[in-house]
């Protein structure tokens, strides 16, 4: 694990440690230290960085990935001390198989099971969804202990497998029974998974009522879930021993409490989504006073959906993996709830949410969690409640319809309690996080702040944000049901932004923001979208209190979007770094404006003002890259004559101070040749905005490209 006070985020292809601010650290301190397949050895092709809804890499921790057919491998560095590794994987719909696993080129007799049998969930009555869930996970003992520097590897036995992720871990000895609990082998229960021991389980939580309930090491198969669970500690041996394996662990609505839950695995067989069914580790009730601590909980539909009488409970320490919806859910009535350092992936809904139906969350928090690759919807929801606190959770590679963080009225069900006295924002790390929104058609940003059912009237003080890498924008304001409710009283104060697809501040709602010391680098397109849905609701507005840098421009057309790009990771060196990038000119003629020599139709075009040399185009890539070559288009048809334009070629790294990069110069077009004049640019150039300066044209009197195409190769 890292120092404590450092952050660790799942960048692409590598473990980052991100700075620490003055306050506390943000996610959850693990036992197990991650390592991304696409930093591994591999003999296989990486897939990816997509962001694209519906592609396997999109859903990678990451967004990229190693895929590997038959005989190939992917051998990871081991980078603490471990006897264990989880794998998170995926593998074509319809198929399962088994990997080899290797250790410093030793083969185990042990094989890693992989199967789809978990993936391809469909929710076609959630509009905007697709098929998603492609991601699982599966985990071994490997029987022996290794040290930073061993070689892991894992190759596959003939079915295709794409490897994302590989959490090593050491695992301490099995725990022994504590004095006077009572073990539900004592009751009957079958230690091999073969018999049925949900009776022998009932039977010890009876018995041991005021106690402890033993789960030794071993599988237990449940057939139908527990409920009458109260004053009674259910406690196994840690959750790499004692597992059980149930769809349907507690159901229950109501309970006197005292109820704690610790150090074992309930392993589901849940394969759909059916949202009428408790096919959750806990559905309903714990009690007063309750806890939940050390569990592994996987291929549930939920986690923990809570419903009733929770007060005061505290759910800790544990992992909650492929769930088909949400990890957590505080259903209405949570009093005082903590939920704190945990550690969820690959949920098929938001992975940690409140949703105040028939009465309002109060006073309760999510602290110190890590959320990675929730599939569908948010990171972490909250949809109303009064004083509510997120603090210090570290959320990463959102995918469709979410944000990291969402604050937001949205109802679904009446009756419902909106937002209310404070809601505090603070500590979160966002990394990769927000998408598209397939049913808005415009993305959703890091963090949201949301009146989509009714105003934001509560306090939302969002403090001390690091957004890294968003693939859209870092803070959206938005009234997502299109009513155009009001979000107001929201204070933006300290944040870090580092890297955004298209704006820092994505304004789409009436109301105002305070924002303070608020710092951005790396902005895609500008530093503001303010266009209020539906158009003429009400303005914005953003108050600076100082301290403000790196995002002051404005996007000026609110007829079109920000093109959304990939939050600035390293481009693939034969990317058109160009394309699709924000564009101006001093001047167009007609319809013919200067975004059309950006957007990939090679048959529109620019034309600058006519008999009015000179004329310049510029584009902004995002980022100041060593751009090495140009190619410059005229529409192909033969219908444009050959001509010579004179260009002079300049750039900058702030968009205020241009340089000469090439002087003036006559490049030929001609249609016999496609129509492309190509310009290679001299080593040393590095610039972030390209400006093409046109003082002649011997076919027409006026700048004219119809794509502009800048490379980092030569």
């Amino acid at each position: 694990m890292p120092a404590i006070g450092a952050v660790v985020a799942l960048a692409a292809g590598t473990l980052v440690t991100l700075t620490p601010a003055a306050h506390a650290a943000a996610g959850a301190t693990l036992p197990f230290t991650s390592v991304e397949a696409e930093s591994a050895t591999t003999t296989g092709s990486k897939i990816g960085p997509d962001y694209t809804q519906g592609t396997l890499a999109s859903e990678a921790s990451g967004r990229q990935a190693v895929r590997l057919t038959s005989g190939q491998r992917v051998e990871f560095t081991v980078p603490r001390a471990a006897n264990a590794v989880n794998l998170a994987y995926s593998v074509p719909d319809g198929q399962s198989g088994s990997l080899d696993v290797y250790v410093n080129g030793t083969k185990l007799a042990k094989t890693l099971p992989v199967t789809s049998k978990y993936s391809y969930i469909d929710t076609g009555w959630i509009p905007g969804a697709k098929t998603h869930h492609f991601f699982d996970n599966a985990r071994l003992l490997l029987g022996q202990n290794l040290q930073p520097g061993d070689k892991v590897a894992f190759q596959s036995t003939g079915t295709q497998v794409t490897v994302d992720v590989a959490d090593f871990e050491q695992v301490g000895a099995a725990a022994t029974q504590p004095a006077g609990s009572v073990s539900v082998t004592s009751k009957g229960a079958d230690p091999s998974g073969n018999g049925d021991s949900t009776q022998a389980f009932r039977d010890a939580i009876t018995a041991a009522q005021g106690g402890v309930v033993w789960i030794p090491p071993g599988d237990y198969r449940l057939t139908s879930s527990l409920s009458g669970v109260q004053n009674v500690t259910l406690q196994g041996a840690g959750s790499w021993y004692s597992v059980v394996h149930t769809s349907r662990f507690i159901d229950q609505s109501s309970s006197s409490g005292n109820v704690r839950i610790k150090d074992f695995a309930v392993i589901g067989e849940v394969t759909e989504r059916v949202d009428s069914n408790p096919d959750n580790f806990v559905n309903g009730s714990l009690g007063p006073n309750s806890s939940v601590s050390g569990m592994w909980i996987q291929h549930m539909k939920v986690g923990l959906w809570l419903t009733g009488n929770n007060d005061n409970l505290v759910i800790e320490n544990s992992r909650i993996l492929d769930t088909t919806a949400d990890g957590i859910n505080l259903n209405g009535t949570a009093k005082s709830v903590r939920v704190r350092n945990n550690f969820l992936r690959n949920q098929g809904d938001d992975a940690l949410a409140m949703w105040s139906l028939y009465s309002p969350d109060t006073d309760s928090s999510f602290e110190n969690n890590t959320v990675s690759q929730p599939n569908l919807a948010n990171g972490i929801a909250i949809y109303g409640g009064t004083d509510i606190a997120v603090r210090n959770n570290l959320v990463s590679d959102t995918n469709a319809l979410g944000s990291g963080i969402a604050i937001s009225n949205q109802k679904f069900l009446d009756p419902f309690s909106p937002l209310a006295s404070t809601i505090t924002v603070d500590g979160n790390t966002l990394v990769r996080t927000g998408a598209m929104n397939p049913n808005w058609n415009h993305p959703m940003g890091a963090l949201r702040v949301d009146s989509y059912d009714s105003a934001v009237n509560a306090k939302v003080n969002i403090t001390n944000t690091t957004v890294t890498d968003s693939p859209y924008s870092a803070f959206e304001f938005v009234s997502g049901g299109g009513q155009g409710y009001p979000v107001r009283n929201v204070t933006v104060d300290g944040a870090t932004v580092r890297g955004t697809g298209t704006v820092a501040v994505q304004a789409e709602a009436q109301g105002a923001a305070t924002f303070r010391n608020v710092t951005a680098t790396g902005v895609g397109a500008a530093g503001i979208y303010n266009c209020p849905y539906p158009a003429n609701s009400g303005t914005f507005v953003l108050t600076d209190s100082g301290g403000n840098s790196g995002w002051s421009s404005t996007w000026a057309d609110c007829s079109t979007w920000p093109q959304p790009g990939q939050g600035n990771p390293d481009p693939d060196p034969n990317r058109n770094l160009a394309k699709g990038r924000p564009a101006t000119a001093t001047g167009s003629q007609d319809g013919y404006t200067p975004g059309k020599a950006v957007d990939g139709d090679a048959n529109s075009y620019w034309e600058s003002t006519n008999n009015a040399f000179p004329q310049s185009w510029t584009v902004d890539l995002g980022s100041t890259y060593a751009v090495r070559r140009l190619v410059l288009r005229l529409p192909p048809s033969s219908a444009w004559g050959a001509r010579t334009q004179t260009i002079t070629v300049l750039g900058s790294t702030d968009g205020s101070a241009y340089s000469t990069v090439l002087g003036a110069t006559g490049y030929r077009f001609d249609p016999v040749t496609g129509n492309t004049a190509t310009v290679a640019l001299p080593t040393g150039t590095n610039l972030r905005y390209l400006r093409l300066s046109v003082s002649a044209n011997t076919g027409w009197p006026a700048g004219q490209f119809s794509e502009v195409e800048a490379y980092l190769t030569s």
